[in-house]
């Protein structure tokens, strides 16, 4: 009983016990905080990549492409763990600006809209379908331009009646179902806040008119669909628009939604022999895709499956030497399963799937030639976690580091409980003396100290925890107030990183952890003055005094 009584006295008396109490509440926060962000970053990029892939993808990294895409398919939709599985197509090429002396290098990616959405929710990145839902297609589509209603208001400047600016269809009843859906939810949010305002949207606001979403041309006429039928092309944002430090985007107004984009690309033949000779297709601008990773929104573009497949001769055709088929090749297949399906299930499903593909491709009945069967072979079935890991491992060993960084520094608070308990057993020599002098133990007497650097590490355990807390879950307000003072305070500058908020989320289980080495870290650092004081001899600690 003694021993708790000599600890909390201890610790009531010495109030040079505090500094170590608050060396470890701000190494205990400082350590939850970088777990907290760290692990909040990995998390998004995880979510992203499995949401960007879809759960298993069927591959053999090679812009070649492989065959038989359709027939395996066709036979593992017939599964009960697949949801849905399409066909991506993945090439380069070369993209020129309309009207402007630009061309850059893009991943061109063709899809199937509405497989993709249903396999990654594609639809979801999107802009203008936020806003104009129903209009985004990757099939020939022509220009909407803003021109002038028939009705007239009154501005808000002079009163003055003015014929306000207008869509054509689709995209006005679109616009309209999507404002009567904003107003239903009772949000406060501004309609468009990804974007920076524009010059219509700006003399609108001013004058009282409506609101249009994304950059049109505007035309003194009536509002119409004009120019020939071109393929939709969706473009990564960050190709068509700049992102601010405040995370918004500064749209073009000479990119306005309609333009025509010339795409360039190469050829690969079913030997992996490219054509020199470039094939050059216009489309035009549907729409752009953010999709929160800047390495895919600063570089690729997105067109219809079965064009791109015909651009780059993928299709089926004729096999000139013996006059069989050439089978029809895909890059890639993404392929999503039930929600319920665990990870050992998902990697035993990838192997169940490559032994379908290479026995539907080794089938005599197949037809493949020797080119075609060296593309099979080649062919891989990964969960998203393997195909992305060149992209996690790297940040998780970065979360790993910093933590373990962190942790090194944090040791500075081991040092000093042991500096402070020292100097407590060496002003405290006549207690030790006296304890020992009527029949206290070596360990009684060393348990003390023990004791003492437990619950200082206890204390700064929960303080460093609750400190940690309330800074993650205002990380992002505490940002906002600095910027309030000075603009160049921002911590988390959105033109550089992906995410639009700071992780601000703590994970029970880090708190768990860090709390019990803070704690056992205390109570390590006490060990030196708790064999000091338990190796005193209590003559010589009485003599001393």
């Amino acid at each position: 009983m003694y021993k708790l009584f000599l600890t909390l006295r201890y610790l009531r008396s010495r109030k040079i016990a505090y500094f170590a109490m608050a060396a470890v509440t701000l190494c205990v926060a400082m350590v939850l905080i970088v777990m907290s962000v760290m692990g909040g970053w990995l998390d998004q990029l995880m979510w992203r990549a499995k949401n960007l892939l879809g759960d298993v993808i069927v591959e053999n990294r090679s812009y070649t492409g492989f065959p038989m895409y359709e027939e395996f398919i066709a036979e593992i939709s017939r599964w009960d763990e697949i949801t849905q599985a399409t066909p991506v197509i993945h090439t380069l090429g070369m993209l020129r600006f309309p009207d402007q002396p630009i061309t850059r290098t893009v991943s061109v990616v063709g899809i199937r809209l509405d497989e993709a959405d249903r396999v990654t929710d594609f639809r979801g990145s999107l802009f203008y379908e936020k806003f104009y839902p129903g209009t985004t297609t990757l099939a020939p589509a022509r220009r909407p331009l803003l021109g002038l209603a028939d009705t007239t208001l009154n501005s808000a400047v002079d009163g003055q009646p003015f014929r306000p600016p207008a869509l054509p269809e689709p995209y006005a009843g679109a616009l309209r179902e999507a404002r009567r859906r904003h107003a239903e939810s009772g949000s406060s949010e501004p309609f468009d806040p990804q974007s920076t305002e524009t010059e219509t949207n700006r003399v609108m606001r001013e004058w009282g008119g409506p609101q249009f979403p994304g950059v049109f041309e505007f035309v003194p006429s009536e509002p119409v669909l004009t120019g020939e039928p071109l393929p939709g092309m969706i473009i990564g944002r960050d190709i068509v628009a700049r992102r601010e430090s405040d995370g918004r985007y500064h749209r073009f107004s000479w990119l306005p939604k309609g333009i025509n984009f010339s795409l360039t690309l190469w050829a690969t033949s079913d030997s992996g022999m490219v054509d020199v000779t470039p094939t050059i297709a216009h489309f035009r601008y549907v729409d752009d895709s953010r999709t929160g990773i800047y390495d895919i929104d600063s570089r690729h573009v997105y067109v219809e499956f079965e064009r791109l497949q015909q651009l780059l001769r993928m299709e089926e055709g004729e096999r000139v030497d013996d006059g069989g088929r050439i089978a029809a090749r895909c890059s890639q297949i993404q392929v999503k399963v039930r929600e319920d399906v665990t990870d050992e299930a998902l990697l035993a499903l990838t192997q169940r799937m490559e032994a379908v593909y290479q026995r539907i491709t080794q089938d005599p009945e197949a037809g493949l030639d020797v080119d075609e069967l060296q593309m099979a072979a080649s062919v891989e079935a990964k969960t998203w976690q393997q195909s992305q890991a060149h992209i996690i491992g790297p940040v998780q060993k970065e979360k790993m580091l910093v933590t373990l960084l962190f942790g090194i520094i944090s040791l500075v608070a081991v040092a000093l409980i042991l500096c402070i308990l020292y100097m407590i057993v060496l002003q405290k020599t006549r207690d030790i003396g006296i304890i020992k002098s009527i029949g206290g133990s070596a360990s009684g007497v060393a348990s003390i100290f023990v004791l003492y650097g437990a619950f200082v590490g206890l204390v700064g355990a929960i303080f460093g925890t609750g400190l940690g807390y309330v800074f993650i879950t205002n990380i992002n307000e505490i940002q906002d107030w600095l910027i309030s003072w000075r603009e160049d305070w921002r911590i988390w500058d959105l033109q550089v990183y992906s995410f639009d908020r700071i992780p601000d989320q703590m994970k029970v289980w880090d708190a768990i952890i860090v709390g019990v080495i803070g704690v056992a870290a205390s109570t390590i650092g006490s060990l030196v003055a708790a064999w000091r004081a338990g190796t005193m001899h209590p003559v010589e600690a009485l003599r001393y005094e």
